[in-house]
């Protein structure tokens, strides 16, 4: 692991969250095998997982503050869990992809088409026609100029980016906005009176609610992390969402309810959960909640000293702010996955190895609901903060690299807990935790489970 590279990160990071007085020791790191990329991918997953968990022992330390144990990451085990943290047994692991989803080269360049959720999926064949299989819609995305089918997919409701450069992004309105961005945004909003919470060392964050809307990857890894810690995580999904290929990974420690927020009974239901929720984490993109009647005034009037924690995909300004979007896009977008082909001298977009903008941007957010916590208790306030994937992945390409290690991350059996998960889909082991801070184990109390398995209620 270099060591430099680890040390550049950190200090963005934590100056992020904390300011520039921050003085957060890096993190210890041992068994340092690193992914091969073009960019510091191992040392975004070890640093990002290191900042989450040193804020766990900060807010840890408002109530005992002779406590102030060192972190250690396991480098190895962060690359693993930005990789899958669940592994079924005696039965195969779902299929992370739609059939169709995937890179394609177009006239003048690639694009990647986004279909694993059906509406986008349906959406891309508003556009491309239904086709039997991926080599016929390879085809017809031939006949297509790369930017001209973006904008037709995003405009049918779906989603899909054209290959840039990272030139061709810093020069673009909404690249040129990312860049603008701070890695974490915050607002300092209402006061409030002083909290009640234990802070037990070993479960800092028992009696602590947070209401989780969010989905797929980035969110759901922030709350993970939070549940992890003891916190009481209540997702809320809408009427029909599905996710059976992440639902044992992510949702570990979580209750699952679900409630469509445009019906009067289940608002006011959703209304009773926020006066009484000290944390809301959401991944809509940036107008959702305001839409639905949830800005950011009527948030904190509900409830007084809520941490309001968001996350989006293309950032909260510019052209972009509103439009669909996931880590594989967003590599596709802002020039990595350019990048990796020059790297590798490939004749295809590359990717990173991992959706590292995702993992890392859940664990900076859990990060960041930590601190809102640790403010919540030290200065008597309410926060809001906000991410996005494009404002890490900018994160990430200051810090290329060239490491070429072949070898991979291999698994060991060391790495798994020593118990099993039993879900509703079967047996399955979790990884251990990558991170260490004595006293304070991150452990889910339950394994994963199904949307609606929960009622809405605390």
């Amino acid at each position: 692991m270099d060591s430099p590279l680890a040390a550049s990160l950190w200090q963005q990071m934590q100056q992020g969250l904390r300011g520039r007085d921050a003085t957060w020791p890096l993190p210890a790191f041992v068994d340092r095998a690193t992914f091969s990329s073009a960019f510091a991918v191992s040392e975004l997953a070890a640093t990002s997982i290191g900042l989450a968990t040193q804020a766990a022992a900060a807010l840890i330390a408002t109530s005992r503050p002779e406590l102030s144990p060192p972190v250690t990451v396991n480098v190895r085990l962060a690359s693993r869990w930005f990789q899958q943290s669940f592994h079924p047994l005696n039965r195969a692991a779902p299929a992370m992809w739609d059939a169709f989803a995937g890179d394609y080269r177009s006239r003048d360049g690639w694009i990647r088409l986004h279909t694993n959720a059906v509406h986008h999926r349906l959406a891309m064949e508003r556009v491309l026609g239904a086709h039997a299989d991926r080599a016929a819609l390879a085809q017809q995305v031939q006949q297509w100029q790369a930017s001209e089918l973006e904008q037709a997919v995003i405009d049918a409701g779906g989603c899909a980016a054209e290959m840039r450069s990272a030139a061709a992004w810093q020069q673009h309105p909404q690249g040129q906005a990312v860049q603008r961005e701070p890695l974490f945004s915050w607002q300092t909003t209402q006061q409030a009176a002083a909290p009640e919470w234990p802070l037990a060392e070993a479960r800092p964050l028992m009696g602590i609610k947070v209401l989780d809307l969010t989905r797929i990857i980035a969110g759901p890894v922030a709350t993970r992390f939070l549940a992890s810690l003891g916190a009481s995580v209540l997702r809320i999904d809408p009427p029909g969402w599905q996710e059976p290929t992440l639902d044992e990974e992510m949702s570990c420690g979580k209750r699952r309810a679900v409630l469509d927020l445009t019906k009067p009974a289940d608002r006011e239901q959703f209304i009773h959960l926020l006066r009484e929720a000290d944390v809301l984490v959401h991944g809509y993109r940036a107008d959702a909640l305001e839409r639905l009647g949830f800005d950011a005034e009527t948030l904190q009037s509900l409830s007084p000293g809520l941490v309001d924690a968001g996350l989006n995909a293309w950032g909260w300004q510019g052209p972009w702010r509103n439009r669909r979007g996931f880590d594989s896009l967003v590599q596709m977008g802002c020039g990595i996955a350019e990048r990796g082909m020059q790297w590798q001298q490939s004749d295809k977009p590359v990717p990173l190895p991992v959706q590292a903008l995702d993992h890392a941007s859940g664990y900076l957010l859990a990060a960041a609901v930590l601190e809102g916590l640790r403010r919540r208790i030290t200065e008597g306030h309410g926060s809001q903060v906000r991410l996005s994937l494009a404002r890490t992945a900018w994160l990430l390409q200051q810090h290329p690299t060239d490491q070429r290690t072949g070898s991979g991350i291999a698994p060991q059996v060391k790495d798994n807990l020593p118990c099993y998960e039993l879900t509703p889909w079967g047996l399955g082991v979790r990884l251990r935790a990558a991170a260490w801070l004595p006293g304070t184990p991150q452990l889910c109390a339950t394994p994963g489970c199904a949307p609606g398995t929960h009622p809405a209620t605390w």
